[in-house]
């Protein structure tokens, strides 16, 4: 028999719950449920529990945005795929232990995982070394010996329609980028990829990466999307100088690929910002990021979007 402790204030639902000691097996008791920060398009919660005196620590994803399950109804299945795929390739990533893929004990699609021993790391004491490991996680993601997926990469953004944002201050730069990535596509190998590979997402413990954590857009693609991505972020949060210094890392890292160096990639990863306007992601607010503001966002963009342009001169 399971159950869970005497807390009134377990912020899930009676019947997540029972499904959460469904999954947890015979003599479980679950003490602890606490919303976890940094996601902002789904909910998160760790959950720690007892079974036969041993304790337990779980993470549950439920996928709350009704939006987004209207475009993309699977993203539980997505998930719990890509989880399974990333840790039987030893990428140091969560454990898949369960799915409620169409939510009907949960009351929405919910994925059951282990939780990571680590912290996100926004603001390092030590830059240079949290460049490379960074960058080494990743370059170890992309030499993952895993069967294709049946995600496969896409764009956000309808790439036909591009418009030069109205609040940037380097129009011709952008100019550039969207023709360039109107063009031709570069050739490359289809590989496991994160798809959303950013600081945020990386754990890290006594100096070093203990995971990868947020799984949900995995799938099949370029790795430059993944090089691509982290760098918009790494502008955003530190600088061009960072996000330069990152890509050097990676190709010096083992696993990598001479793939990403088209600078292509970093345009098209840059575009598919122009989603919304520039702001500080609230992810990096609730996580204690500072120093940030609006402006700041969009000057660094912009000086991004200007060095990328020069690469085509």
């Amino acid at each position: 028999m399971s159950s869970t402790s005497n807390n009134s204030t377990l912020p899930l639902s009676e019947a997540t719950m029972q499904w959460l000691l469904q999954q947890a097996g015979t003599g479980s008791v679950i003490e602890q449920v606490n919303a976890l920060k940094g996601g902002i398009s789904s909910a998160v919660y760790g959950i720690q529990g007892k079974r036969q005196g041993e304790t337990f620590e779980y993470v549950l994803r439920q996928f709350t945005d009704r939006e987004w399950l209207a475009h993309e109804p699977d993203l539980a299945e997505h998930e719990a795929e890509a989880l399974i795929r990333a840790y039987g390739a030893d990428v140091p990533s969560p454990q898949w232990i369960a799915g409620d893929f169409a939510g009907q004990s949960c009351g929405f699609p919910s994925v059951l995982m282990t939780r990571l021993e680590g912290e996100v790391i926004l603001q390092p004491q030590e830059l240079p070394g949290w460049i490379e490991g960074l960058a080494g996680s990743l370059a170890g993601l992309h030499q993952a010996d895993t069967a294709p997926m049946r995600w496969n990469y896409f764009t956000y953004n309808n790439i036909t329609a591009l418009q030069i944002p109205d609040w940037t201050g380097s129009p011709e730069a952008w100019g550039k980028i969207i023709k360039r990535v109107q063009g031709d596509t570069p050739i490359y190998t289809p590989r496991f990829i994160h798809r959303d590979y950013h600081p945020t997402n990386i754990l890290w413990k006594n100096g070093k990466v203990s995971g990868i954590v947020d799984w949900v857009n995995s799938c099949y693609g370029p790795a430059g999307i993944d090089t691509g991505h982290c760098r918009v972020n790494l502008v955003q949060l530190h600088g061009v100088e960072t996000a330069d210094a990152f890509l050097e890392a990676y190709l010096n890292s083992p696993g990598s690929t001479e793939e990403v160096t088209d600078c292509y990639w970093d345009m098209l990863s840059l575009t598919d910002f122009l989603c919304w306007p520039p702001e500080v992601y609230q992810g990096w607010i609730d996580l204690g990021f500072t120093g940030l503001s609006t402006q700041i966002i969009k000057e660094r963009i912009d000086e991004y979007a200007e060095s990328l342009a020069a690469k085509l001169s």
